[in-house]
This record gives C-alpha cells, sequence and structure tokens, in this order.
C-alpha cells in the first residue's frame, strides 16, 4: 500500500477546541446539576441530576476532541510512505490503557443493566426507580437503586453516541494519509476523550451504589462486603484513568514534544 502524506503541522485549533470542550462541558453540567427535580422525585437524596451534569460533560469533551480534529489542517509537504500490512484500529490506540477503559465500559453496562433488571417501578411510573434495601435479614427505607431505567438509559444512551462516534474518528484516522505517529498521536486524543466519557459515568454509578447500601443499611452485610471488594476497587480504577484521560485531552502530546 503507498500513501500520499503531508507532515503535520501543531496548529493551536486543535488545543483550543478540546479546551471548549472541557470548559463547554463543566458549564453544562454544573447547570443541570442545579436544576430543579423536586417533579421527578427525590425521596432518597440522592442527586440525580447530577448523572445528567455527567453525561453532558462526557460527551462535551468527545466533541471538542472531534471538533479539533476536524479544524486540523492536513499536512503541506508531501511525504511518501509504503506500507503492506492493512491498518488496524489496535495497532494505533494506546496499548495499556485501552483495555483498562474497555474493562471499565463492560463493568459499566454490566451494573447499569443490573440495577434496571433490580429495580421495579415506583409510583412515578419510571421517572426514577426504587426497592427496599434487605440485606442480612434487615429491611431498610426505600432508596434509589443505581441509577434505575430512567436514568440507567439515559446514560446507556448518551454512553452509545460518544462510543459511535469516537469508533467512526478512530477507523478515519486509522485510515487517513500519514505516518503511524501522526495516526498514534490522534487516536490518542480520541481514545482519552472516550475515556473520559466512560469513567465518569462508571463513577457516577458506582456513587448512586454506595449511595444504594449506606441508605439501605447495606454497607456492613454481605453485600457490603462484597462491594468493598469489587466496587471500590473499580472507582480507584476509574479515578486513576480519568485523570490520565483529562491530562490527555487538556495537554495533547504533540504540544507536549
Amino acid at each position: 500500500m503507498l500513501d500520499t502524506a503531508r507532515p503535520e503541522s501543531r496548529p493551536r485549533a486543535d488545543r483550543y477546541a478540546r479546551w471548549a470542550g472541557l470548559a463547554v462541558g463543566a458549564v453544562a453540567a454544573r447547570l443541570w446539576a442545579t436544576m430543579d427535580i423536586s417533579t421527578f422525585g427525590n425521596e432518597s437524596g440522592f442527586n440525580a441530576p447530577l448523572i445528567g451534569g455527567i453525561m453532558a460533560f462526557g460527551l462535551c469533551v468527545v466533541g471538542g476532541v472531534l471538533l479539533g480534529d476536524a479544524l486540523t489542517p492536513r499536512p503541506r509537504e508531501a511525504v511518501r510512505i509504503a506500507g503492506l500490512a492493512p491498518r488496524r484500529i489496535r495497532d494505533h490506540v494506546p496499548p495499556r490503557m485501552t483495555p483498562l477503559l474497555l474493562l471499565q465500559a463492560v463493568f459499566f453496562v454490566g451494573l447499569v443493566g443490573l440495577g434496571a433488571a433490580m429495580a421495579p417501578p415506583d409510583v412515578v411510573r419510571q421517572v426514577s426507580r426504587a426497592a427496599f434495601a434487605q440485606c442480612d435479614g434487615v429491611t431498610g427505607p426505600p432508596v434509589s437503586l443505581w441509577p434505575g431505567m430512567f436514568y440507567g438509559s439515559q446514560l446507556l444512551a448518551s454512553f452509545a453516541i460518544g462510543t459511535v462516534a469516537c469508533a467512526w474518528a478512530l477507523r478515519r484516522i486509522t485510515h487517513r494519509p500519514g505516518d503511524d505517529q501522526q495516526r498514534r498521536d490522534r487516536s490518542l486524543a480520541i481514545t482519552a476523550a472516550w475515556g473520559v466519557l466512560v469513567s465518569t459515568q462508571l463513577l457516577v454509578v458506582l456513587l448512586s451504589i454506595d449511595t444504594f447500601l449506606r441508605l439501605g443499611n447495606c454497607a456492613a452485610g454481605t453485600l457490603g462486603t462484597v462491594t468493598a471488594l469489587l466496587i471500590y476497587p473499580m472507582g480507584v480504577l476509574a479515578l486513576a484513568t480519568l485523570a490520565w484521560c483529562l491530562f490527555t485531552v487538556v495537554m495533547p502530546r504533540a504540544t507536549r514534544r
């Protein structure tokens, strides 16, 4: 295979678009999280608008990175690059971070699905989900089960939109003319943006599970022990990957060379 590419310049438009996505996402998340949710029912005390704010933030970050990639001009000087093997997306994404993000994505979808399956509709007709916690024979008050079908469907929808957009961008970058380092840099940014979406949504689901356990008197029971072994370590992992993804989005690799 023979490609014709041009050396990539390092425009500021990409960096500014990423920063704009972060800034717009932060503002949108703050506005969404302060909405009046009294019409949705919040008897458990769980701050349900936080879920909407997290979704808005993640999608804005993805949008900013995709916009930055679209605004990046193509190289000017032609360079011929020969290659025999077909290009694959997995050869251009970060090899160590991508499996961790995929693990979190699977964990996130599983938890949301489990919460939706376990939570029967409450009196608000699926506006939120509620359940009675029964842990080691102790019945607690009705609490918001993570995060319920109403909010869970929104999380899954935003996750699907961001995933499809990032997958399309990765495929386009993989088959774009240029050298491998240029494609890896662009794929790294797209992967980091998707990682912000995945990690933040997983964290908000883990937070809702923790709220469910504490308000339902489950923290000291068997379910609480299982949670401590599985949920909390995943939360630490999500925080670590979120920090890496945010740094990668804020500081593109090309500008650090």
